[in-house]
């Protein structure tokens, strides 16, 4: 089966060195890791290093679903780019890589995922996209 490639991306009005920091800090991650304003996401950890792990908690603000979100880290390349492999296993799984590109002022964000099966690639795209613009917002807002 061929792996479908998704790709998401937002020109964040920062410098790189702040939105790499949002981007990858706990303490940060807990108020942006969202798509939507009836979700949240309570709890984060991340070892930002080959091999290390990332683990989101994500909820509905309701209690009525939640689901942690856990991957390893392929590659991290400071203020330029990481990569991941979405489960618990470094390399198996769905593999996403995110860049930061310097744009005089700005800082564009792409990330780049491998599709699941079990919800359509529309969605997909929507969802991600929603959570890295409620990023921009969140690092675009604050100091």
């Amino acid at each position: 089966m061929e792996v479908i490639k998704i790709t998401v991306k937002a020109l964040v009005s920062a410098p790189t060195k702040k939105v790499w920091e949002y981007y990858t800090s706990p303490d940060h991650i807990i108020k942006w890791n969202f798509a939507s304003d009836d979700w949240c996401c309570p709890s984060a950890s991340n070892e930002l290093f080959k091999g290390g792990r990332y683990v989101a908690r994500m909820e509905a603000k309701d209690g009525s679903f939640g689901f942690d979100f856990e991957a390893v880290y392929n590659e991290v390349i400071p203020y330029e780019s990481f990569s991941y492999s979405m489960g618990k296993t470094l390399g198996e799984g769905r593999q996403a890589t995110v860049q930061f590109i310097q744009k005089g002022n700005e800082t564009e964000v792409i990330i780049t995922f491998d599709a699941e099966n079990e919800n359509s690639v529309d969605l997909q795209q929507q969802g991600w996209q929603a959570i890295l613009n409620q990023f921009k917002l969140y690092t675009e807002r604050i100091d």
